[in-house]
């Protein structure tokens, strides 16, 4: 882990294929949702950077926000973006 990032993680999908993803937005929306429910630092929000796909040559970071108030608990998953493929759907 980078020390200016708190988490590194890795997602495997090699069912549908994709042997590991380099960022993987809905896993850690997942993930921050988990955390703040479980209070994992602490408190139920959490504000947080986390990396992936290092270990595949493909540099990621993603931003997560999550707070638990009221039984509810809401996610933000950020980040930068570039374009790798483009098609279109028929």
């Amino acid at each position: 882990v980078h020390p200016e990032n708190q988490l590194h993680v890795r997602v495997f999908v090699d069912y549908y294929g994709v042997p590991e993803d380099p960022a993987t937005g809905s896993a850690n929306g997942c993930l921050a949702g988990y955390l703040a429910h479980h209070h994992y630092w602490g408190q139920p929000q959490i504000e947080t950077r986390v990396e992936q796909g290092y270990e595949i040559g493909r540099p990621s970071l993603l931003l997560l926000r999550a707070n638990e108030s009221d039984s509810r608990v809401t996610v933000q998953v950020g980040g930068r973006a570039i374009l790798v493929a483009r098609g279109e759907l028929v």
